[in-house]
């Protein structure tokens, strides 16, 4: 348990500061630069992915076996973010529209409440697993008398 502490502490600190880097370029391109919004927003949405896969890669799963070319594990990662995107999506919709909840604030809840926390539970979860695929000592130690440490499978 100690070891999960302090992944989880790992993914949240580089988390806030993935997310700190796609609101202040977010708001940086919607404000003084003038961009539309949907571009401001795929820019930084793309910036802060980067930020988080690389303070994942070289701080919290730095002792992870890369078991795959890293530009595939960007993509997997980069997946793994969009669904949370989506999670929060489909939390503000489903309020929104399905349960006629319209004020600003029932859309705040709904979206960077809920939907939040449910996405970081879905990125946390597809972070370890598909991504850096955490794998316990005695299950590495096992893979390397099978000849296997470097095999995306199994």
């Amino acid at each position: 348990m100690k070891g999960l502490g302090r992944e989880l502490v790992g993914f949240a600190v580089v988390g806030s500061c993935a997310y700190v880097v796609d609101l202040g370029l977010f708001v940086w391109l919607r404000g003084p630069m003038g961009w539309d919004p949907l571009t401001a927003k795929s820019l930084s949405f793309l910036a802060g992915c980067t930020v988080a896969y690389a303070g994942n890669a070289l701080g919290t799963y730095r002792r992870a076996a890369v078991e795959v070319p890293r530009l595939r594990q960007y993509g997997v990662f980069f997946a793994v973010n969009v669904a949370g995107a989506l999670v929060q999506l489909l939390c503000l919709a489903v309020s929104h529209y399905g349960l006629g909840l319209t004020s600003q604030r029932a859309d705040t809840v709904s979206g960077a409440g809920l939907g939040m926390a449910m996405a970081t539970v879905l990125r946390f979860w597809g972070t370890r697993t598909l991504v850096f695929r955490v794998v316990s000592p005695a299950r590495r130690a096992r893979r390397a008398r099978e000849g296997r440490l470097g095999s995306w499978t199994g």
